[in-house]
């Protein structure tokens, strides 16, 4: 559930075995994945298709799996519930197409164990886009591109972020098992290279306070079934966007406070959703239910004619799981030709709130706990991840949030202990 790869080498003497037969995990130790330890053994059987070289160990190769139980397409396995809504949509005819822009910072720890940003000459309160920064950091990002390159993932950018030692990297966008299958490649490569440098590389939503959180913005397009249309483009509309396109959009919109308790699935992800500014000046993240031209304070940006981008997601998000409900979302907007209305041209941080209340603009959960309970009452929503593990989903959300009130943090300890 929470995304991380788990896994097993296997010797390729022994790959046909693997190919057949799968290899053997005890669910239960593997995390949130439906198992207790009196289950039976899962097994992981390998999709070829993402047979991915490591740059790194030639001599090694990653392949994403498929989880059964007894048999059977395990039901609670991420990639198979997005194989699912995919054969959805699928059957009526649309290939749904996917790129990610992938944040994350690099940190170090100090004598006291305490992570920090690494380079402490990464100070400027505006440090987007910095040149020095990004020089400082060159080794590092090059060779990130090299390894892009030769997976022939087609990097096209690498910048410094709004936040200290924060970057990101952009590829180009594929159908949409295989761009989540790369973004789980990439955040364990990220790791790894920064592990080399005696770094921590963290894809965590909002590690500071005072800096800008980590997002997983999901570029969106719908494709005919030979992926040689783009069936979101229409050159004469102002926006490049055909009706397709705004009705996906509408279904987004409609479901988005449900669509959160996924793409948003932490504690520490709604502390990046907020008005208020990082050092910046700006959050970068969305706060409420709105689309845009290329606006980045909406949570839905139209950035180029033929795609939409959903700004919401965070780097701790599922991308297996985060496309399904997105992908789910849109199906029903153009199913039933929800209207998406009118598009916002304001920034949305300083229109005040009771003039978005008069407007009828509505907020996104302020809390797991709030987005939990949004999901619980989504139909679309949950019968998209399958209303069994839709529960589940909830359930472990819930107690997530319940164990967060349980524990007792450094600020109320600052604000409380000596005034009571």
């Amino acid at each position: 559930m929470s995304g991380a790869p788990k896994a097993k080498v296997i010797p390729s003497t022994h790959l046909e075995d693997m190919a057949d037969e799968g290899a053997g995990f005890g669910g239960f130790a593997a995390g949130e994945i439906g198992q207790y330890p009196h289950d039976p053994e899962m097994a992981s059987i390998p999709d070829f298709n993402s047979l991915t070289i490591v740059p790194w160990r030639k001599n090694i190769a990653w392949v994403a799996g498929d989880m059964y139980v007894e048999g059977e397409a395990w039901h609670y396995c991420p990639r198979t519930i997005l194989r699912r809504q995919l054969e959805k949509a699928r059957e009526k005819g649309y290939i749904f197409n996917v790129g990610i822009e992938a944040e994350f910072m690099l940190l170090k720890q100090d004598e006291t164990g305490s992570y920090a940003p690494w380079d402490k000459l990464d100070t400027l309160d505006k440090p987007c886009y910095d040149l020095r920064a990004l020089h400082r950091n060159l080794d590092t990002m090059t060779t990130l591109i090299k390894y892009m390159q030769e997976l022939e993932w087609e990097p096209y950018a690498n910048d410094h972020e709004d936040g200290t030692c924060q970057f990101e990297a952009n590829w180009t966008y594929s159908d949409a098992l295989t761009t989540t299958d790369r973004h789980t490649f990439f955040k364990w490569m990220v790791k790894t290279l920064a592990e080399e440098r005696g770094l921590l590389a963290t894809f965590m939503p909002k590690p500071f306070t005072n800096l800008t959180g980590n997002g997983a913005h999901f570029h969106m397009s719908l494709w005919d079934e030979e992926n040689q249309t783009n069936l979101f483009l229409n050159e004469t509309d102002k926006n490049g966007l055909s009706q397709l396109a705004y009705w996906f959009t509408g279904g987004i919109l409609k479901h988005a406070k449900a669509v959160t308790a996924v793409t948003n699935p932490l504690v520490n992800s709604y502390k990046r959703l907020v008005r208020r500014p990082p050092r910046s000046g700006s959050s970068w993240a969305p706060v409420y239910v709105t689309y845009g031209a290329n606006n980045r304070t909406q949570m839905i940006r139209i950035p180029a004619p033929g795609r939409i981008e959903n700004r919401l997601g965070d780097g701790a998000s599922n991308p297996y799981l985060a496309a399904t409900v997105l992908l789910a979302a849109g199906l029903d907007g153009i199913e039933n030709q929800i209207d998406p209305g009118a598009q916002n041209e304001d920034n949305l941080y300083e229109v005040p709130e009771d003039e978005l209340q008069q407007r009828g603009i509505g907020s996104l959960p302020a809390t797991l706990g709030e987005a939990a309970d949004a999901l619980e009452k989504d139909e679309v929503i949950k019968n998209a991840l399958g209303m069994e593990y839709a529960e589940y989903y909830i359930q472990v959300k819930r107690q997530e949030w319940r164990n967060y009130h349980l524990s007792v943090s450094q600020w109320e300890l600052d604000n409380y202990l000596e005034v009571y």
